[in-house]
C-alpha cells in the first residue's frame, strides 16, 4: 500500500524510513522503482534491506543529517517518493528528537515525529509523501514545506480488503517473498517471550511468527 500510494514512475527513487518498510521497498521495486534508498538505525534491518531487498542504506546514527546525506545521493534533488513507515515514536538524533522527548515527557505532545520531518523536508519538488505511520498529534509540522514544494500526501491505515489479495497473488506467482521477514518463530504458548523479543529487538528479531 505504501509503494502503491507513490504513484511511481518507472525509475524512480524511492526513499523509505523504518523496518516496516522493508516489503514498502520491495513492492516500490515491483512497481518500476529504479533506486531505493533505506533509513533505518539497526544493523539486521539495514543489512537485510541490502541483501534480500536490494536497496542502498542510511544508518541515520553515521550521518550528520539524512535530509543533507539524501541531498548528496540525489544530485541536490531529492528522492521521488518517501515512505515514512515509522510513525509516532520514532527515534532519531539531535535538536529535534531531544525537543519531541522533552515534551513528551511534559505530557504537552503525544507524538516523536522525527521520521516524518525528515521525509518531508527531503522530498523533491513535486514529489509524493506516502505515510504508513500511524500519528495523532505532532508538533513542528513543516506544513509549509509540503505547500511549497508541491507534495502530494497520502495516508490511511492498511486497507486489508483492497490489498492482501493482490499480494497473495505475487507472492503466489514468485514476485514478493515476505518469507525473509520471519527471523524467529514460537508457540502459542511462548507468545509472550516472542512479543516481548520483538518489542525489545532481542536477538535480531525483526518479526516473531507462532503457531499453534
Amino acid at each position: 500500500m505504501g509503494a502503491d500510494f507513490c504513484d511511481m514512475k518507472r525509475g524512480d527513487t524511492v526513499a523509505v524510513w523504518g523496518g516496516v518498510g522493508l516489503m514498502a521497498m520491495q513492492s516500490a521495486f515491483h512497481m518500476g522503482a529504479g533506486r531505493i534508498i533505506g533509513i533505518d538505525r539497526f544493523p539486521e534491518r539495514l543489512r537485510m534491506a541490502r541483501e534480500k531487498v536490494g536497496a542502498e542504506t542510511i544508518d541515520y546514527t553515521e550521518v550528520d543529517g539524512v535530509v543533507e546525506t539524501l541531498k548528496v545521493m540525489t544530485g541536490g534533488r531529492g528522492p521521488d517518493t518517501c515512505i515514512d513507515a515509522v510513525g509516532m515514536e520514532a527515534h532519531g538524533t539531535g535538536i529535534d528528537y531531544t525537543y519531541d522527548r522533552a515534551k513528551q515527557a511534559l505530557h504537552l505532545q503525544t507524538d516523536r515525529g522525527e521520521a516524518l520531518r525528515q521525509a518531508i523536508l527531503a522530498c523533491r519538488k513535486g514529489g509524493t509523501l506516502s505515510i504508513l505511520g500511524v500519528y495523532g498529534i505532532m508538533d513542528k509540522f513543516p506544513i509549509g514545506a509540503i505547500m511549497n514544494k508541491g507534495l502530494t500526501v497520502r495516508t490511511a491505515q492498511q486497507h486489508g480488503q483492497k490489498y492482501v489479495p493482490r499480494l497473495l497473488e505475487h507472492v503466489t506467482r514468485g514476485e514478493l517473498d515476505p518469507s525473509f521477514l520471519a527471523t524467529h518463530r514460537f508457540s502459542l504458548e511462548d507468545s509472550p517471550l516472542g512479543y516481548d523479543m520483538f518489542k525489545h529487538k532481542k536477538d535480531g528479531c525483526i518479526r516473531a511468527v507462532f503457531t499453534p
